[in-house]
């Protein structure tokens, strides 16, 4: 990847973490995988809205999905994702 691609894709990473509903979403995934309904029902949202941000999610490589019979369950994409949270949070809260 060339520099000017590299500062493109750290961008675009931290566009898709900016929004608070899909850090709600990949703090909440953090516990384990996850359907849209139970995603929607703790977020109080639509599951159309859910849907929306997970497929922003999984484009951005933030979450990944597998299916079980019927349903697609949820998860954080790799232990990266859940680090740079972990990280951000920290240092957000430092006094």
């Amino acid at each position: 990847m060339k520099e000017h691609e590299e500062f493109q894709a750290v961008s675009q990473f931290f566009k898709v973490l900016s929004d608070p509903t899909r850090l709600k979403i990949l703090m909440f995934l953090k516990e384990g995988e996850r359907n849209v309904s139970s995603i929607s029902d703790t977020l109080a949202m639509e599951q159309s809205a859910v849907s929306h941000q997970l497929r922003l999610l999984r484009d951005n490589r933030l979450v990944k999905a597998r299916r079980d019979g019927k349903a697609m369950l949820y998860s954080l994409d790799d232990q990266h994702v859940l680090d740079v949270l972990e990280q951000t949070f920290r240092h957000v809260l430092h006094q």
